[in-house]
């Protein structure tokens, strides 16, 4: 995946190729202008990874912290162009009580992403509907909306300043505000790392305009060919102390996929 906010990715999907070799053009002065400039940057940089494939510990822990402990894989393929959205397959190996379940999706911009969910129990595929999107992810603090590709355009974008993080780095702060219907977040605060645009930190902000939870991302590796994964996330929900932890193997990129994998009849094809 790429980040959770590019994921997913998650889970996938706003993690960025490294840009540090590239000379870094003059932003502009407008927010606005600024803003979409930043999140631009970091969207581009990671055009041409093509498709990869990841193992997951996913980890979910309670306020008095007890845990959760489940096995998972996530399968990425890149639509090449501007416009078009990622897909990505999520599947569930462990432990028995979700082994088998599967999240196929395709991200769009202003459209409504597509998702669809297989649940081995019941036998059947069932596509999440638009107004279920803000919805847990199988009891995680992830939300269906969460893992798909955060693709560039399905916000609008102010820059609002440029901050040091408590680990010393710096970030470029970015207020994105969703432009798709029935989102389940007013505004998200991004934070930009401003060496090689990795997103280091994402706030969501819910519909009462209250902080909700906030993503972070850290453990960053660089592969061949200047792509830069987190290899942990950490979602924290601060309304009810729950945490969920992602912890990443190392990817394998170019991996032979292709369209035919990412389709809901694929998605019981275990």
């Amino acid at each position: 995946m790429k980040t959770l906010f590019k994921p997913l990715l998650l889970i996938s999907v706003w993690a960025s190729a490294a840009a540090s070799s590239q000379p870094s053009a003059t932003l502009p002065e407008d927010p606005k202008a600024r803003g979409y400039a930043i999140a631009e940057r970091s969207d581009r940089s990671d055009a041409g990874f093509g498709s990869s494939s990841v193992r997951l510990t996913m980890t979910l822990a309670d306020r008095l912290g007890r845990e959760t402990v489940r096995e998972l894989q996530i399968d990425t393929l890149e639509k090449k162009g501007e416009g078009n959205g990622d897909r990505a397959m999520t599947r569930f190996f462990s432990p028995p009580d979700v082994e088998g379940t599967a999240l196929l999706s395709h991200a769009h911009i202003l459209e409504s992403d597509d998702q669809w969910l297989y649940l081995p129990a019941l036998r059947r595929v069932k596509r999440i509907s638009s107004s279920n999107k803000s919805g847990p992810f199988v009891g995680s603090e992830f939300a269906f909306e969460d893992l798909t590709a955060n693709e560039l355009g399905k916000y609008a974008y102010t820059y609002l300043g440029t901050e040091t993080l408590d680990d010393g780095t710096e970030v470029d702060k970015v207020l994105c505000e969703p432009l798709y219907e029935r989102s389940g977040y007013t505004k998200l605060h991004c934070y930009f790392d401003t060496e090689i645009y990795q997103s280091r930190k994402v706030e969501f902000f819910d519909r009462g305009g209250l902080l909700f939870k906030t993503l972070e991302l850290t453990d960053y590796q660089e592969y061949p060919g200047g792509y830069w994964r987190a290899h942990r996330q950490i979602m924290t929900n601060h309304l009810t102390g729950k945490t969920t932890v992602l912890d990443s193997e190392p990817y394998d990129f170019s991996v032979d996929l292709d369209r035919r994998d990412f389709e809901p009849a694929a998605l019981d094809a275990f």
